[in-house]
């Protein structure tokens, strides 16, 4: 019996002993990562390009309003306060009699909304649109608007812009939604209803 204890206790010592005898390999404790890259900024955005057509009946005439609005590069970058950056717009707004005179040519900025709009949201927010709404006694009437340049926003300030027979604008803060004619993406969407 005593031999058998020795045989087992071979069997297992010498594995053992092999084993530990080994070299053994040192694990490196280097551990290699990417440095983290800044963000990078996002492009400055636009709103989008839009032109809108319309002929209609004024003072027993017809005429044509071609509402333009486009992104100006050259004006100062938007920063919608949660870092997203964007151009702001200009409008040209173009009124043309039935043989094709020009009754009023106009391009519009946000600082032409500057007295209707405090300081602080001005300087966050885009001239998002006028919208040709309708002509009445003797005026042409628009839908203004001034506020969020991030299309998935609703943020905006009404206004009412007024074109005169003799080519006077006057401007006010629209105060009830039956006054707003619908923003340039509001109408795209009635669209394809």
């Amino acid at each position: 019996m005593k031999r058998y204890w020795i045989c087992l206790l071979a069997i297992v010592a010498v594995p053992m002993v092999l084993t530990s005898c080994k070299k053994e390999k040192k694990e490196s404790t280097v551990i290699i990562t990417k440095k983290p890259e800044p963000p990078k900024p996002k492009a400055t955005q636009k709103t989008g390009d839009y032109e809108q057509t319309i002929d209609f009946e004024w003072v027993g005439s017809t005429y044509k309003v071609t509402v333009e609005r486009k992104a100006d590069e050259s004006m100062p970058v938007i920063d919608d306060g949660t870092g997203n950056k964007y151009f702001d717009n200009k409008i040209s707004v173009r009124i043309t009699r039935k043989d094709g005179s020009e009754f009023f040519n106009r391009t519009f900025t946000k600082e032409d909304f500057r007295a209707y709009v405090d300081d602080a949201y001005l300087a966050k927010s885009a001239l998002l649109g006028v919208v040709f709404d309708k002509a009445e006694g003797d005026n042409v009437i628009f839908a203004a608007s001034v506020g969020s340049p991030d299309n998935l926003s609703d943020e905006y300030v009404p206004m009412v812009m007024k074109i005169s027979r003799t080519g006077n604008v006057s401007i006010a803060r629209s105060t009830q939604l039956e006054d707003q004619a619908p923003t340039p993406e509001q109408e795209e969407e009635d669209e394809g209803v």
